[in-house]
């Protein structure tokens, strides 16, 4: 991750996030993603996710995901999830996010993400607030 301003979230593996051989099933770190991404929204940017949705009737889904996965990460564990952001579009983030469990790199992946209408289905520019916001984790 570059040099800037990181937010950091810690991530319980849980039962539900494992396979049969109690390592992270795959999949389960794209959900991991976007609830850090909701608790970047809550906890760093002080904009509510929820609100987001439901009241101004926008998202943030995932468009595109490159994702290494470095080392297993296993039930009981504690993943540090960091997130910074590599670019800022009229509505688009270059997200990266790095997971390390016990000092270990466990998973890294570029995100990218649209600010979307959920009723039209498209996207729309990030308001200039929110964008200021989101200017503060840069990390290029």
């Amino acid at each position: 991750m570059g040099t800037g301003n990181a937010f950091e979230r810690d991530k319980l593996i849980r039962f539900h996030h494992c396979d049969p051989a109690g390592i992270v099933f795959y999949p389960q770190y794209f959900i991991l993603f976007h609830e850090l991404v909701e608790d970047w929204f809550n906890h760093g940017l002080q904009h509510n996710y929820a609100e987001l949705v439901y009241r101004q009737r926008l998202g943030l889904p995932m468009v595109r995901v490159e994702c290494d996965f470095l080392s297993p990460s296993k039930i009981g564990e504690m993943l540090t999830l960091r997130l910074g952001v590599r670019r800022i579009g009229r509505s688009s983030l270059g997200l990266e996010v790095e997971g390390v469990a016990g000092g270990v790199p466990r998973v890294r992946a570029a995100l990218t993400v649209v600010l979307a209408d959920v009723d039209g289905l498209r996207s729309v520019p990030f308001p200039a607030e929110l964008r200021a916001g989101i200017e503060r984790y840069l990390t290029v």
